[in-house]
């Protein structure tokens, strides 16, 4: 049965338009971006099947437009569509980010760097620069590939930021493995940056390891005194 036989009201963009769209599953959501299915598969039915396929929302949605193209029915403007969706997700996270303050929204920052790095199938070495109200003045991405004490070099952070004229911060990096515990690496890094941060006076607030489905944070663990 179409869409456009249900009663009235299922259909996902009128359940949308009548309760909220925290009331639809998420292949509705998807359906309302996809807006039609195939011969013999309304748009619902075929959302579903796209995210079954690819084990949930987020994976589809950072999957490669080789990959996602591969379905029937999705072609270039339909993934288009995806990648729409999924970027204006992550400025919004910025932009909330940006306003709040760190210290005292910490889920804020959690959430921006999930959405930042968590479906990275490269390590990514990141730095979130403070001002003195602990608000966001800016995300860098530092270095990409194999994160180890030889390839990360404190002077660079230093440098960065003193040009930002940072007065904090937060160092982050994920894991592609999906495991977020730290190595002993991580932590050799992080007292490496931290010392160095100390030589021109700004804090080092904590390291961030982003996982598949959690983040560890040095300063809860009471490894940045």
């Amino acid at each position: 049965m179409g869409i456009k036989d249900w009663p009235q009201g299922e259909g996902p963009r009128e359940k949308l338009l009548l309760k909220g769209a925290g009331h639809l599953s998420d292949a509705e959501l998807l359906a309302v971006i996809l807006r039609n299915g195939l011969a013999g598969q309304n748009a619902v039915d075929l959302a579903r099947n796209m995210i079954n396929q690819f084990g949930g929302l987020r994976s589809l949605l950072s999957a490669p437009k080789s990959q996602v193209c591969k379905l029937a029915g999705i072609g270039p403007v339909k993934y288009a569509q995806l990648q729409a969706a999924a970027e204006i997700s992550k400025r919004i996270a910025h932009e909330n980010l940006q306003r709040g303050q760190i210290l005292t929204n910490p889920d804020l920052t959690r959430d921006y760097l999930m959405r930042q790095l968590a479906d990275r199938s490269y390590e990514v070495f990141a730095l979130l620069l403070l001002d003195t109200q602990h608000r966001v003045i800016q995300f860098v991405e530092l270095f990409r590939g194999t994160i180890d004490s030889a390839s990360v070099y404190p002077r660079e952070v230093v440098s960065l930021v003193l040009e930002k004229k940072a007065a904090a911060v937060i160092v982050c990096h994920n894991h592609p493995s999906g495991i977020a515990e730290p190595s002993q690496a991580d932590r050799r890094i992080t007292e490496r940056i931290k010392n160095a941060l100390a030589t021109i006076d700004v804090s080092l607030l904590d390291h961030m390891v982003v996982g598949d489905q959690e983040i560890v944070s040095f300063a809860e663990r009471g490894w940045i005194v």
